[in-house]
């Protein structure tokens, strides 16, 4: 009995050092390896400044009290000028792909005028001086570390003032304002160029669409002198530069 036992160890020992054996020879899986990569969450707080276009195309609808029908084109202006102004917003990231809203807030000096079709004495003049945008962002990082590439939509928002001109003395004769609320949509790209800064280009355009503008005399106030139909539109590029807080430096894994 003893002899048999004796010979069972053997043959158990025998069997744990093959299967030892076998586990010892198989292939070697590496850990995957961890690099810090740059992290594009958290609120941010910037300036820009570029260039702002714009384009303003009148049709007359109603003029002295009468209904004008069809309508009467009378032109369009460009007005084109310097633009300065700040943006403030929130990212976050999800491996390569980065999520944000932002709302910018522009001074602009958008001044242009054209000689009215309608009437030769009559030159009608725009001037846009503040731009908002309120818009969401989905952007991408993953080609290169520090640098992001992003589209934005959302909604835009301009104040406008309108004025009527005698145009052989160039006076006021009627005037209005309005506060227009449209559509934009943009692209843009960004370098972190710091942990915390970062440096931007970006193009928007502002699709503020047509509105009936009434507009009353300088002389009697109460008194309606003409409707406008004014389309508006706007394209604005600008330089950015943004500082951002928050947001750890990451570990991803190739």
């Amino acid at each position: 009995m003893n002899k048999f036992l004796m010979a069972a160890s053997v043959i158990a020992v025998s069997i744990a050092s093959a299967s030892a054996a076998d586990l010892g020879s198989g292939p070697y899986t590496r850990a995957p390896a961890v690099y810090a990569g740059y992290d594009w969450s958290g609120f941010y707080i910037g300036a820009n400044g570029g260039e702002a276009l714009g384009r303003n195309c009148w049709s007359n609808t109603v003029f002295l009290g009468v209904a004008t029908v069809p309508s009467i084109a009378e032109g369009c202006s460009n007005p084109a000028e310097f633009t300065l102004g700040g943006q403030i917003g929130y990212r976050w990231q999800s491996v390569s792909w980065v999520f944000g809203v932002e709302a910018q807030g522009n001074w602009a000096n958008l001044t242009a005028s054209n000689q009215s079709q309608l009437s030769g004495i009559i030159t009608n003049a725009s001037k846009t001086d503040a731009i908002g945008l309120f818009t969401g962002q989905v952007g991408y990082s993953g080609a290169w570390e520090n640098s992001l590439i992003y589209v934005k939509g959302g909604a835009a928002v301009t104040n406008d003032k309108y004025n009527g001109l005698v145009t052989t003395t160039n006076s006021v004769f009627d005037t209005a304002r309005e506060t227009r609320w449209g559509a934009a949509a943009g692209i843009g790209g960004e370098y972190g160029f710091t942990p915390n800064w970062s440096f931007g280009i970006e193009w928007d355009h502002l699709f503020m669409g047509n509105r009936n503008i009434g507009f009353t005399s300088v002389a009697v106030p109460t008194f309606a002198f003409r409707t406008e139909s004014i389309r508006q539109d706007v394209d604005i590029v600008t330089a950015r530069i943004n500082y951002r807080w928050g947001g750890p430096v990451v570990g991803r894994y190739y």
